[in-house]
């Protein structure tokens, strides 16, 4: 009875909800990326709202990425959601992620705002010394409360943003049960929070096969690659891939031709992956000019997301 209880009042509850600004100044798709989301399953398994893979066992927030270490590297902002007053704030947590993360502070770095009729934000994983307000300070939406950072239990920089309502949590994207998903409830963002179920998140040249540390910091990319270096190499980090997945990578010359292709199917479901492919040079080496990458993420037949990248094959 309790439970049938709970799962009706939420849509009311909803009705006095904030309307949620979305609380990173980016653009998704192109400079973050939706990451994971409440788990909505009561069991041990997981599923995000839409009954996909993208979330964890006991996940309470929504994950909003960054590509890698070198855009933390460039200041991203985290922005108050919804009018409100700071009720407290933690810095002084490393950047070092879950290695560095002290115990009981899995959140690292982070904010807490009330709001009216009981709500609740709060904001982790903030950037060590980046925290913009104080505790009683009001704040309203777009308001920088510090940056996006690798502090707290976390493999990657992201801000992971929380919805409470009287201590309970709420997921932004479907406030009805939380045991239940692919409602019809509307989501609680003042405008539109498209997600496209994963995407691509970074893509560029090598001469070799680059390493998962190597691009998860942003490293990976490369200048001019000469005529003669030893192979060619197009890499693709993706985010959210699923079992059956298809990971499709091309080459095409200066002329426009497609030098080298290939499809790689993903055997199983991950957070964050990434997938190289190339050959080696040709006897006499690359012809000289602006060299293009491509990388696409295809789902049943279907393009999720496409990256591209060029490259200057120089003598």
């Amino acid at each position: 009875m309790l439970a049938g209880a709970v799962a009706l009042a939420l849509p009311a509850l909803a009705q006095d909800a904030p309307r949620l600004a979305f609380p990173v100044d980016c653009t998704l798709g192109e400079t973050c990326f939706l990451q994971q989301f409440v788990d909505r399953d009561p069991g041990p398994s997981a599923r995000a709202f839409d009954c996909g893979p993208q979330s964890y066992d006991g996940h309470e927030g929504t994950d909003i990425r960054l590509a890698d270490m070198a855009a933390l590297a460039e200041g991203v902002a985290v922005l108050a959601a919804a009018d409100g007053v700071v009720r407290a704030f933690r810095d002084g947590v490393p950047d070092g992620g879950t290695a560095a993360a002290p115990e009981g502070q899995g959140c690292g770095n982070g904010v807490v705002v009330d709001h009216a009729g009981g709500w609740q934000t709060q904001y982790c994983h903030l950037l060590e010394g980046s925290i913009a307000v104080a505790e009683g300070q009001a704040v309203a939406p777009g308001d920088v409360l510090g940056l996006i950072g690798y502090s707290g239990t976390t493999e990657f920089p992201h801000l992971e943003f929380l919805l409470r309502h009287e201590g309970r949590v709420v997921d932004p994207f479907d406030p009805s049960d939380p045991a239940s998903c692919g409602g019809a409830a509307p989501a609680l963002w003042a405008d539109p929070v498209p997600n496209p179920g994963g995407g691509i998140l970074s893509v560029g040249f090598s001469t070799g096969i680059p390493g998962l540390d190597t691009i998860a910091a942003g490293a990976a990319g490369t200048g001019a690659i000469p005529a003669g270096a030893e192979a060619l190499v197009v890499w693709a980090f993706v985010h959210g891939g699923r079992a059956g997945d298809v990971v499709a990578l091309r080459i095409l010359d200066a002329d426009g031709a497609e030098v080298h292709a290939q499809d790689a199917v993903l055997e199983r479901t991950q957070a964050q992956l990434f997938r190289a492919s190339g050959r080696r040079t040709p006897q006499g080496g690359w012809a000289p000019g602006l060299y293009r990458g491509e990388a696409r993420l295809i789902r049943d037949g279907q393009e999720v997301d496409r990256g591209t990248t060029v490259v200057a094959i120089t003598r």
